[in-house]
């Protein structure tokens, strides 16, 4: 019974790790694969965006949801579509994974965000 239990317990350690090691790379991205990376400044002036993004996307889902106005330059999905890097393979990295745009700010400053609870974190196709 012993040697059973020790060949489970060394599968599940060994089956944790990989998980582990799936997680720690869902970050990657290639540096200047974002379309921000090639832009000299946001829909707003950098130090702006920094201070009070958050207001510009609550002021457009309170327009778009209370009020049915859509547009597109203070959007949650633009910010997505800007600043989502690519991973080697060409494909869209989250934009709230460990270490991308989003979260290492966000982390940095201690803030929770959960926008991305009912919103994508990556650009939609086209």
């Amino acid at each position: 019974m012993t040697g059973k239990r020790s060949i489970t317990l060394l599968a599940i350690l060994v089956s944790g790790l990989f998980l582990g090691l799936g997680a720690a790379f869902a970050g990657e991205a290639v540096e200047g694969t974002a379309k921000a990376d090639k832009l000299e400044s946001c829909v707003e002036p950098t130090d702006v965006m920094r201070r009070r993004h958050f207001e510009f996307i609550k002021h457009q889902r309170d327009l778009t949801v209370h009020q049915g106005i859509r547009t597109s330059k203070h959007s949650l999905a633009g910010c997505v579509d800007c600043h989502a890097r690519k991973d080697a393979g060409g494909k869209p990295v989250p934009v709230n994974a460990e270490g991308q745009f989003c979260d290492s700010c966000h982390d940095y400053a201690a803030v929770h965000i959960d926008c991305f609870s009912c919103h994508s974190t990556v650009p939609g196709g086209k």
